[in-house]
């Protein structure tokens, strides 16, 4: 057995990670929400997904184990609901296991076509009904706390009477009144409500302020003895902090989490759904297979037309490419060795093949002969001394990674 095989990482990698850690407290059973085709799309500089492009993106969600898909507003325009219909039937023609959800205003007439698309395509629509609740945005919108209530108990009331599961959204709770929510969660759950969407809509939370929110509300139910209620965490990325926020919020007690592919929603975005699950892959929590986590963020970046930087972890061109001399020699050794696992680790803390990537060796200005060859060799050209000179020689007068076309351009006037 080789020295690198996972049964022993632990002699090849010291993980401070885990050092005096406070214990595994995200649970294996919590839940993702998917976003993407509705917060994702209120992005300013999207383009809205042509249906066939929405049902594939929806195949993918499926096929990373995403338990739920927020579809979109289906009460926002008829072009709205036709799309929310035809991708619900897609789940039943094709049996997936993703749940659908829907979004709207807590209003009546928004619930309404949740019930109707729930009795059209013949599966459970779960309603997620939102309304501000923080102070700044009641002043904005002119509302006092009973209109916000008797607005919250109404479109409740017509989701569950219409025999479908709601959640109550609570926009901005991230920086509402500790006294107000206490009142709008006991109403939604008098009125049937069985889930709490905790929203960070404008990106203003810390990690403190994700726990001490979600203790509170724990608090609240644990006093009502509201046991059935579940947490989910909605969260924005205006201060760089999506991610982790929501990480800590499994942490700290939700049950779900929300996000979206490559974060892209309104302003910078929501929190990134592919880098939620590459994380808690890489913690151990996840057994899903995510070798599609790819082609699923492609698929969203082609579709809506996003812009993917260079940068970007798993999903961007440079996230697995090398081009420095000494990191491509050790990724050349540990795959001399024919140790798959170990090449995939010695310079990279995200194993590409575990997402479906691979590492990918460049030739440029900081490069070494290894790099040449591993190169020609990659592309079935047997490299010679002079050949791998030349070409390094290219890469150094040059102030960038040479292309393909370049390198071959010296290959070829070699021949």
């Amino acid at each position: 057995m080789s020295a690198s095989t996972p049964s022993k990482k632990d002699e090849l990698i010291h993980d401070w990670n885990e050092v005096a850690r406070k214990g595994r407290v995200i649970p294996h059973h919590v839940e993702f929400l998917d976003e993407t085709l509705r917060d994702g799309l209120q992005n300013p500089s999207v383009t809205d997904p042509k249906i066939e492009d929405k049902i594939r993106i929806l195949h993918l969600m499926d096929s990373l184990g995403i338990h739920e898909a927020d579809i979109g507003l289906p009460g926002s325009s008829k072009r709205a609901f036709d799309d929310c219909l035809r991708l619900c039937q897609e789940v039943v023609n094709n049996k997936l296991a993703i749940k659908i959800t829907c979004a709207g205003r807590t209003v009546p007439g928004d619930i309404t076509p949740m019930i109707e698309l729930s009795q059209r395509a013949g599966i459970p629509v779960h309603v997620y009904c939102f309304v501000g609740s923080s102070p700044i945005r009641a002043l904005a919108e002119e509302w006092d706390l009973d209109r916000i209530k008797k607005y919250s108990a109404e479109a409740i009331d017509v989701g569950v009477k219409g025999g479908l599961e709601v959640a109550y959204v609570t926009e901005d709770t991230t920086r509402s009144q500790p006294p107000v929510l206490a009142q709008l969660f006991k109403l939604a759950i008098d009125h049937g409500a069985s889930r709490l969407c905790l929203c960070d809509t404008v990106g203003h939370s810390t990690p403190d302020g994700v726990r001490n929110l979600i203790q509170f509300t724990r608090s609240l139910l644990d006093g009502w003895g509201a046991d059935h209620v579940e947490l989910d965490w909605h969260g924005h990325n205006d201060r760089g902090l999506g991610l982790t926020n929501a990480i800590y919020a499994l942490e700290v007690g939700a049950d779900r989490v929300h996000g979206t592919a490559l974060g892209i929603g309104e302003r910078v975005g929501n929190a990134q759904m592919e880098l939620i699950l590459l994380n808690l892959k890489l913690l151990g929590l996840l057994d899903h297979d995510l070798t599609h986590l790819m082609e699923y963020c492609q698929a969203v970046a082609e579709a809506v037309g996003w812009q993917v930087p260079i940068n970007y972890p798993l999903v961007g061109s440079d996230a697995f490419r090398t081009a420095t001399g000494v990191h491509a020699a050790a990724i050349i050794k540990a795959e001399n060795k024919g140790d798959a696992w170990l090449a995939d680790r010695i310079y990279s803390g995200v194993p590409a093949g575990m997402f479906g990537r691979r590492q990918d060796i460049c030739i440029g200005f900081m490069s070494g002969a290894s790099n040449v060859n591993y190169w020609l060799k990659a592309r079935g050209i047997e490299p010679n001394d002079a050949l791998v000179k030349a070409i390094l020689a290219r890469a150094k007068d040059s102030d960038h990674i040479l292309t393909d076309p370049e390198v071959m351009d010296v290959v070829n006037a070699g021949a």
